[in-house]
């Protein structure tokens, strides 16, 4: 059985991918966000416009604010979003 992440996105990223979520196949060991990035938009350049037009894109791991440097573990949940504003 193969180790996945479930990667959702939020807000003008799940407009622009046409999409809420997808199941990525990552190594049992992990692997960090930025390297699932890497993954996501290495496999469709649709996925890669959108998040590279986010130049303060954030991220979740598991509900939970992280960076781009967490480690991302199969089973997990990740969700990349644009910048919140309101007040």
């Amino acid at each position: 059985m193969a180790d996945r992440v479930t990667v959702l996105f939020f807000a003008a990223l799940r407009e622009q991918i046409g999409q809420e979520s997808l199941s990525v196949t990552i190594p049992a060991s992990g692997v960090t966000v930025a390297a699932l990035r890497t993954q996501i938009e290495g496999a469709n350049p649709t996925i890669a416009q959108a998040l590279s037009d986010q130049p303060k894109l954030r991220v979740a791991v598991n509900r939970t604010l992280s960076t781009f440097e967490q480690l991302v573990t199969p089973g997990d949940e990740v969700a990349f979003f644009p910048p919140m504003t309101g007040g």
